[in-house]
């Protein structure tokens, strides 16, 4: 017998296209009626928010003691391993399990393509990072964690320049590569000769 829904999740990943580092997955917990709009002022599609706009919502995501997120990251060497498709899918799996480990009490929103095991209700939801707000906090929460690893990376390796272009295929970028080469955090079944 199924629970009652206590819980909603908001799900969405980071980095599916770019040629270096790791793909992100955002995972968002809220009790069901929880209004994210209100709580969260300005939360919207991630890639349609400044850098600092995104890291003002996180800031508030971070202090909120009624939300919990979490970040799940699959390394590039993963992704070589299985493909971009099947690492965010063991991501989306390994973080929804964590976070919600009682399928019964939750109600799971995914944006476009993602799924998630199929003993959760769950709807997938085409451009679900522009139109749920809880889909919106995840993508914020899932962009603002790669972005803040690539500015790590970038120290590590400095000739790429990730902390310009966060690992995208940028012409700088792939005059970087051109250069020096593939490092060990570059995605080798991607095609990175430009």
């Amino acid at each position: 017998m199924k629970g009652a829904e206590r819980w909603v999740i908001g799900i969405d990943e980071a980095g599916r296209g770019p040629l270096a580092g790791p793909v992100a997955v955002g995972i968002v917990l809220a009790p069901k009626g929880f209004s994210i709009r209100k709580a969260f002022p300005g939360v919207a599609d991630s890639k349609k928010l400044s850098e600092k706009k995104r890291e003002h919502v996180f800031a508030l995501l971070k202090q909120h003691s009624s939300v919990r997120y979490l970040v799940v990251f699959a390394s590039a060497k993963q992704i070589d391993r299985v493909g971009i498709a099947k690492a965010i899918g063991q991501l989306v799996t390994k973080g929804i399990r964590t976070i919600a480990p009682d399928a019964t009490t939750v109600r799971v929103l995914l944006d476009g393509s993602l799924k998630a095991p199929a003993e959760y209700r769950q709807k997938t939801i085409i451009r679900g990072d522009a139109s749920e707000p809880i889909i919106s906090l995840a993508s914020i929460a899932a962009k603002v964690s790669r972005d803040r690893l690539m500015q790590k990376l970038a120290k590590k390796y400095p000739e790429y320049g990730f902390e310009i272009h966060k690992g995208y295929g940028t012409r700088a970028h792939y005059a970087a590569l051109k250069k020096y080469g593939a490092s060990p955090i570059h995605r080798r079944s991607f095609n990175l000769c430009g």
